[in-house]
């Protein structure tokens, strides 16, 4: 994948920068002036700016980065981390759905059922790919994905990367909230390991619907959310304009999820994000993955049963906590 430019706003700093070196080389190039101290300068100063920038980011400008166009979809992860990969299609009641791509492969030697929520690159394809926005079909189709994983004792990986299921009227027509629904009863209860990863984004029950895991693993920059802050800034303050504050509110980001328990680990992205370096993206997501996945295989099926029960009954304790604290102090 070609190295994209840095299109956000807070990174204009970087780009800028970059664009001088590009051009002092250039320059250099085509004069055989020896300005390599002058390069160097530029260099060590762009490094410290992206330092700058990338450690002070807020909730809103990472959830810019979580949408970067650029960004490694699940198609890119599983090109370079799977093998073998055939993707079947179809949920065999009404469609196939492009949103969501799923199929056995290989992982480290050993055989997994790989379930990907996907976004298109051009226009063309967020068309058919209907931007990542799963329609009822393409839970039905995961869930026979699933249910297939379990027939073969296979472990179940999904990448999540959608701003929510498609809230359209023949989406509400198919049942998409019954079958999101059905996906969080039938993964509660399936025995065989799941692990979830949040690549970019997780909106709402479009994201739940291939999340119920005994580990769930969330990129650096990515967001998990009920809603996206856009929809909860319309809903609180009646203007999309207050989607910052948003996302600021709803502790979307991947280190308020561990301190919640939302989700149990982070998968460190490269310096500028996931969008910059495809590869080391990839590397670390297959390193976190095997972390995760193989103690996971190693447990009996009522222990994970228990495991995963044990999980979701713990998200909100802490809040609970505070609550009763609280309730009690007064």
């Amino acid at each position: 994948m070609e190295k994209p430019k840095y299109s956000l706003d807070f990174e204009k700093p970087i780009h800028d920068l970059e664009e001088q070196l590009a051009n002092l080389r250039k320059s250099s190039a085509e004069s055989d002036i020896d300005v390599e101290s002058e390069i160097q300068g530029i260099i060590e100063k762009l490094e410290v700016t992206k330092k700058r920038v990338h450690s002070a980011l807020t909730p809103w400008q990472k959830v810019q980065l979580a949408r970067h166009p650029a960004r490694p979809y699940a198609l890119d992860y599983i090109a370079a981390n799977f093998d073998d990969f055939q993707e079947l299609h179809g949920d065999r009641s009404y469609r196939d759905d492009r949103a969501i791509v799923g199929g056995p492969a290989f992982f480290d030697g050993s055989p997994v059922m790989i379930i990907g929520q996907q976004k298109g690159r051009s226009t063309k394809e967020n068309l058919a790919r209907n931007f990542g926005c799963p329609n009822p079909e393409g839970y039905r189709k995961a869930l026979r994905l699933m249910k297939m994983a379990v027939k073969f004792n296979m472990p179940i990986v999904c990448l999540i990367d959608t701003p929510g299921a498609y809230p359209g009227i023949g989406a509400e027509e198919r049942h998409v909230a019954e079958a999101i629904a059905v996906n969080i009863r039938e993964m509660s209860a399936m025995p065989v390991p799941i692990v979830a990863i949040v690549i970019g984004e997780g909106g709402s029950g479009g994201a739940l619907g291939i999340a119920v895991a005994d580990k769930v693993l969330v990129m650096q920059n990515a967001y998990y959310s009920v809603i996206s802050p856009e929809g909860c800034a319309a809903i609180l303050w009646k203007d999309r304009v207050h989607a910052p504050r948003a996302a600021e509110a709803l502790k979307i980001t991947a280190e308020r999820l561990i301190e919640l328990k939302v989700a149990d680990e982070i998968i460190e992205e490269p310096l500028g994000g996931a969008h910059v370096d495809p590869g080391a993206a990839a590397l670390n997501l297959r390193e976190a993955l095997k972390r995760n996945l193989d103690p996971l295989k190693k447990l009996s099926e009522q222990q994970l049963l228990d495991g995963r029960y044990a999980k979701f009954r713990t998200m909100g304790d802490f809040e609970e906590k505070v609550i009763q604290s609280q309730a009690a102090a007064s």
